[in-house]
């Protein structure tokens, strides 16, 4: 409704001049002095409550699936529960000695050193591949399909592939056979070569992860500044040490974090291949074996906890010593 305004004169004081009168629902009503003051909606409690309704179902799905069951495992590595009975028993810091003073529980810690290893190959290559992909090349988008294709398959069937690929007489013997090289050797039958095999599938497998980071990391950067250092004279090298290399800095830490987290939480290669034999049983494998084949819960939910804090130790440690800074080009 449109407003209307009454251009009658109202009644004022004598000498003064007429004073035009706004009427209609539009107007907006001035309290007298004294009158309490209009409440908005900036100020009203609904206001404040609302970020609070939206956030309600995934806090309480967080809390739920997430920090209860973290606090119940910290709960049972103290007990000596076997996940089945209802009866736990307190045993105070037992299973934490045990895990630390028995050399067939500790010893796992070692084998994570092959997969760590095997992290730093798959960050170099991927890191020259996406360096190399990110310059104006022929077909490189049919080598970013290659390289992150291995990605995308599911891990229980790269296990199986592999497994047939490392067996006796299996594809790695035949092709080394047609190249007049010794097939006589068991891939997986010693602790050595069977966790050097398995962490070389790991770095088949994640190099295209890294190589997605990378190269994402490395199309963000201006364009201009390749045009400024090649008028320059800079080459490819010192465009990727003056440019490259210190744009990615956040990413190139963050990839450090996934591969020591990961090196400790491998499970499911060496799972299918050798379900934890021949040496190659990882701290996850072993803490999977503990719960459901020994019935050892207690333990198994401490090693977890040692395995949660190792990962959030080496998390802060790296914080530390690479803190994150603001990298201005321009």
């Amino acid at each position: 409704m449109t407003e209307t305004t009454d251009t009658a004169p109202a009644q004022s004081p004598a000498g003064a001049a007429p004073v035009a009168r706004r009427t209609g629902r539009g107007s907006a009503r001035r309290g007298a002095p004294g009158d309490p003051p209009g409440r908005s909606w900036r100020s009203s409690p609904l206001r404040q409550i609302t970020p609070w309704l939206f956030l309600a179902i995934p806090l309480a799905l967080l809390i739920t699936f997430t920090y209860v069951p973290v606090a119940n495992m910290v709960f049972y590595s103290f007990t000596d529960w076997d996940g089945i009975s209802p009866d736990r028993n307190f045993t105070g810091v037992d299973n934490y000695t045990q895990i630390f003073t028995r050399p067939e529980l500790f010893r796992v810690f070692f084998v994570s050193g092959y997969y760590l290893a095997a992290s730093a190959v798959q960050i170099a290559v991927a890191l020259y591949f996406a360096a190399v992909l990110s310059f104006d090349l022929r077909f490189r988008n049919f080598f970013k399909g290659i390289l992150f294709f291995p990605y995308l398959v599911n891990g229980v069937a790269i296990g199986f592939v592999f497994l047939y690929f490392f067996q006796d007489g299996g594809t790695l013997d035949s092709v080394l056979s047609w190249l007049g090289a010794d097939t006589d050797h068991a891939w997986l039958g010693d602790p050595t070569s069977a966790n050097t095999s398995l962490a070389g599938v790991s770095v088949w497998r994640y190099t295209g992860l890294n190589f997605v980071l990378f190269l994402g990391a490395i199309q963000s950067i201006p364009g201009e500044l390749y045009e400024a250092a090649e008028l320059d004279g800079a080459g490819k090298w010192q465009q990727f040490r003056y440019i490259i290399a210190p744009s990615i800095k956040p990413v190139l830490s963050l990839s450090v974090i996934l591969a020591i987290s990961g090196s400790l939480a491998v499970f499911e290669i060496p799972y299918i291949m050798t379900g934890g034999a021949t040496g190659t049983s990882t701290f996850v494998i072993q803490t999977v074996k503990l719960a459901f084949q020994f019935n050892k819960t207690g333990l198994a939910s401490a090693a977890a906890v040692v395995l949660l804090l190792i990962i959030l130790l080496i998390t802060w440690i790296q914080r530390r010593l690479v803190p994150d800074e603001k990298v201005d080009l321009v």
